[in-house]
């Protein structure tokens, strides 16, 4: 039997099941939705609601693994705590912790390029990549200053952005009830793809914009009680985003025709003009900028969280695992993964981005969908949340199912992503080796 229990931690406990909730709504409403909408309609038309949907399911089939293994093994690491349990592989940790890590960061430059297209150009007509780059650099800093000064923040950022999505709503009922718009654009099909084809095609793009609440099984350690507090804001948090997300995805279909939404880089704004409804166009914009920011701000919390406790476990390099002494957050860990970001920012494409986050994801919740089965056997002492075993079944089979549709460029640039960390765990072997042959040589 396990010994563990939820136990002591170097990390400070300044989340509450409150802001636990809207940590993880913060992530999940601002992890694209201001900026996919537009690629989505490429793909599926009027039926934006479609993939919206079918995204929500499986996101809710890899949401119930995570929540029995994260109350039950609640410490910093996440998915990479649960693969070094279940399949006592280091190498297989590694990577798993690695994709993880790969994701966050890849993530958070693709908001960071969200941040500096058409919105940011609302204000000021300047280059992306300078912008992106100075935007990374203020959420680091943020970051660095502590959990709960950056918990504080997504407070305020969450409000403001789910004020955004509302706005979009509101007003395209509004452009309804003055005889405006077109209902029947809600169940317009693409016009080259099947329309089963096109909705899981779309649904790998509406994934991105849920896969938000993996962020929060790596700041589990600051969480206060999180057997009882993380299934229920986790859960709570994505149905709240789920149903937005759809009222959104209608409105828009409703607004603007596909065509004229596919390519935009700022496709809610458009909605919101439209609608003709007297809102300036500069305030959308900054709620939309906000939006992305808390995204981006909390992807790199959990980014940086996971570095640390890889450190902590030593899958990386011990010096990841250091931390501030009065602020008590992984300065090191946060330094590196910021500018990893910036680097990402080059490649500028948004899609491209967001689908590598997809295929890294589905590699990470595969292994955890399987981890909750293999560690059923092991038994701790605290109490902790336990889903059907039907669920993390199912899960196996939509990450499958999801993996299968990726494109070869997608597939090809997350391969090079995953052969790098290969390359990263051998050289952090051999070091490991080399000090500890140094150590015994040193005490002979």
């Amino acid at each position: 039997m396990s010994t563990d229990t939820v136990g002591e931690t170097r990390l400070r406990r300044g989340i509450t099941g409150p802001l636990l909730f809207v940590f993880i709504l913060g992530d999940v409403l601002g992890a694209g939705i201001y900026a996919l909408m537009g690629v989505l309609a490429g793909e599926v038309g009027g039926l934006l609601w479609a993939p919206l949907l079918v995204a929500l399911l499986l996101a809710l089939l890899t949401a119930g693994s995570y929540a029995e293994l994260v109350t039950k093994y609640p410490k910093a690491g996440g998915a990479a705590v649960f693969a070094e349990r279940a399949f006592r592989s280091p190498l297989v940790s590694f990577l798993v912790g690695y994709c993880m890590l790969a994701a966050g960061v890849v993530s958070a430059a693709g908001l960071s390029l969200a941040f500096a297209g058409d919105y940011f150009r609302t204000f000021w007509d300047v280059p992306t990549a300078p912008v992106a780059i100075i935007f990374l650099a203020v959420v680091g800093a943020l970051n660095a200053r502590g959990i709960r000064e950056s918990m504080s923040a997504n407070v305020v950022m969450t409000i403001i952005e789910l004020s955004g999505l509302v706005i979009v709503v509101v007003a395209v009922g509004l452009l309804l009830a003055g005889g405006g718009g077109d209902v029947s654009r809600v169940l317009q099909p693409p016009t080259e793809t099947a329309v089963p084809l096109a909705v899981l095609s779309g649904a790998i793009i509406a994934y991105y914009s849920f896969v938000g609440f993996e962020t929060s099984a790596n700041v589990i350690e600051e969480v206060r009680d999180p057997s009882r507090s993380y299934p229920r804001a986790l859960f709570g948090s994505l149905l709240v985003a789920g149903a937005v997300y759809l009222l959104v995805g209608l409105a828009s279909a409703v607004a603007m025709p596909a065509d004229e939404l596919t390519g935009s880089s700022a496709p809610l704004l458009d909605v919101v003009e439209a609608s003709g409804v007297s809102l300036p166009g500069w305030l959308f914009s900054l709620i939309a900028l906000i939006a992305v920011a808390n995204g981006a701000l909390l992807t790199m919390i959990m980014a940086s969280r996971l570095a640390y406790g890889m450190a902590d476990r030593g899958l990386l390099p011990s010096v990841f695992a250091r931390v501030l002494p009065n602020r008590r957050t992984p300065w090191v860990a946060i330094i590196a993964t910021t500018v990893v970001a910036m680097l990402l920012t080059l490649l500028g494409d948004l899609a491209m981005l967001a689908e590598t986050v997809v295929l890294l994801l589905l590699f990470v919740f595969l292994a955890a969908n399987v981890a909750v089965l293999v560690l059923r056997r092991d038994k701790v002492e605290h109490e902790h949340f336990r889903v059907w075993t039907v669920v993390p079944v199912l899960g196996v089979g939509s990450c499958i199912l999801l993996l299968t549709q990726q494109d070869g460029e997608v597939w090809l640039f997350g391969g090079a992503l995953i052969l790098l960390g290969v390359v990263l765990y051998a050289l952090a072997r051999i070091t490991r080796r080399r000090t500890s042959a140094g150590d015994k040589a040193s005490t002979a």
